[in-house]
């Protein structure tokens, strides 16, 4: 498995407290990325560490995931090491750990993966495919796919917007996207435009405009919850 970080943190990426793993390498390249160094299949930052090694770590770290924690994968993209992922997964699952990934959706074997995974989290950046395109330089013809399927197999999904203006503000094609899913037992979550990882880019930044108000967010959420979708903060 190729790591390129690790830490804790409570309840942001699942519930509890968390063992938190960014796996290296995204086939997305948005242009507000928070870890742009992640991007690289490979880099010189990451470490391959055997997923045996991995098993024994999370299983050592136990007496720390307190208030129903475990251990995530995220990234980067977690599901472009779908092997190591699923055997991880399935691992410390047998050790009786809670598991989660946060991902970008768009892998054709997310719904495989899925079955060892206890809290699932998928960002969506814009139903559109072309502004999506746009912005991520990648289709989310997948993903949407995806978040179809999984809202309807599985009994959680949290599905995470980063809300940014000029880009994806208009509530209506979520509204569209979620009116094609189950949302009896899924969550919504909208991450509000940061710079946090401005400093890391080593190409040119090309948000500029890209914070949004509590009015905008105000209105987003208005307008969706009057189709009963349900919001959460972590």
């Amino acid at each position: 498995m190729r790591i390129l970080q690790k830490g804790f943190n409570y309840s942001q990426d699942g519930p509890g407290n968390r063992l938190i793993y960014h796996l290296q390498g995204c086939n997305f390249k948005c242009k507000w990325c928070s870890n742009p160094e992640s991007m690289p299949l490979f880099s010189d930052k990451a470490e391959d560490v055997p997923n045996d090694d991995v098993v024994k770590e999370i299983e050592r770290s136990r007496m720390m995931f307190f208030d129903g924690g475990g251990v995530t994968f995220t990234g980067g993209e977690p599901t472009l090491q779908p092997d190591d992922l699923i055997y991880v997964l399935k691992k410390v699952r047998e050790l009786g750990v809670n598991t989660a990934i946060e991902n970008n959706g768009s892998s054709q074997r997310l719904c495989e993966i899925s079955d060892y995974v206890d809290y699932m989290i998928v960002d969506i950046k814009h139903p559109d495919d072309d502004i999506h395109k746009k912005y991520a330089e990648h289709s989310n013809k997948i993903t949407v796919e995806n978040l179809i399927k999984l809202s309807h197999k599985r009994n959680q999904l949290h599905v995470r917007i980063p809300l940014i203006n000029h880009v994806n503000t208009d509530p209506e094609p979520f509204a569209e996207l979620f009116k094609k899913m189950d949302m009896a037992n899924t969550v919504v979550e909208i991450l509000p435009y940061h710079e946090f990882g401005k400093c890391k880019w080593t190409e040119e930044y090309q948000i500029t405009d890209g914070f949004v108000t509590d009015e905008q967010i105000k209105i987003f959420k208005n307008r969706l919850e009057k189709d009963g979708i349900h919001f959460i903060e972590t």
